[in-house]
């Protein structure tokens, strides 16, 4: 099979089912992919994908655990990955964006996710699939992850800029999930339901929206922008969004705002 684009339509997926190297990802919850899920679909749980440091969630996992995890539920080295959710990419876009992290670059985003395949009457089936082990080589990738300590040094950079994709209560610090309220320094929010069309099934809006949403924030294609929220779940789609437009220099930041916003040496600001 030849790459599959990064942002797949259901319909494009539809014919594509079976294949040997493609594997279908259902991040939704457990509950959901026993009563509906794509036909071949294998489950993944979020929590395998993610760890934590109390008070900081939402961290990205040692590669030797990552390698483990995906290769117990069957994603190889050469693994072509179409991952989907049910709660408008979030979970999805972190799959891929750890693989990403992990140096595999044969994945894509299911556009619209369990709601636009349902919705849009695409067979469903109820029976689970047991994953088949596969080896998988992990061979990080440090250009899509920014660390706490990587944005300390680069904070105040002229071609850097920080999207927050929290709300925007918690951006400006009226709502608070952590020790401290508030963002980054010099962070623009933009609520990472706003790239989500919610009238086509919770797919992303059209490219040309996208860009400029993007664009009136300052958040252009020349600049590395990186991407958080409370714990890079929200904010891995915003991540796939800057891939998906083409965004030369996107990263993630694990952790987000528990790391940040839990630390006494971070600065921090208020609106």
């Amino acid at each position: 099979m030849t790459d599959l684009p990064l942002l797949i339509e259901p319909e494009a997926l539809r014919p594509l089912l079976g294949q040997s190297d493609l594997l279908v990802v259902d991040l939704c919850k457990e509950t959901t992919y026993q009563q509906l899920h794509i036909p071949g679909a294998l489950h993944l749980p979020y929590a395998q994908i993610v760890a934590a440091r109390h008070p900081a969630h939402g961290l990205l996992p040692e590669p030797e655990r990552l390698e483990q995890v995906f290769s117990n539920y069957g994603i190889g080295s050469q693994t072509q990955v179409v991952a989907y959710d049910d709660e408008g990419g979030g979970n999805a876009s972190r799959l891929l964006w750890t693989l990403d992290a992990m140096g595999h670059e044969r994945y894509s985003l299911l556009n619209g996710g369990l709601h636009a395949w349902a919705n849009e009457k695409h067979p469903i089936d109820r029976d689970s699939t047991t994953p088949q082990q596969t080896p998988f080589i992990a061979k990080p990738n440090s250009a899509s992850v920014a660390e706490t300590d990587y944005i300390m040094q680069r904070l105040g950079s002229n071609d850097l800029i920080l999207w927050d994709a929290r709300s925007v209560n918690e951006y400006r610090g009226t709502s608070r999930f952590s020790q401290f309220p508030g963002h980054i320094p010099g962070a623009v929010n933009l609520d990472w339901l706003e790239v989500m069309d919610r009238e086509h099934n919770l797919r992303l809006k059209p490219e040309k929206e996208l860009r400029l949403l993007l664009a009136n924030l300052g958040i252009t294609p020349d600049k590395e922008v990186i991407a958080y929220c409370q714990t890079h779940h929200r904010s891995s789609l915003a991540w796939f969004v800057l891939k998906h437009l083409d965004y030369e220099q996107a990263r993630g930041y694990p952790g987000s705002w528990s790391d940040w916003g839990n630390r006494d040496d971070t600065p921090k600001e208020t609106a």
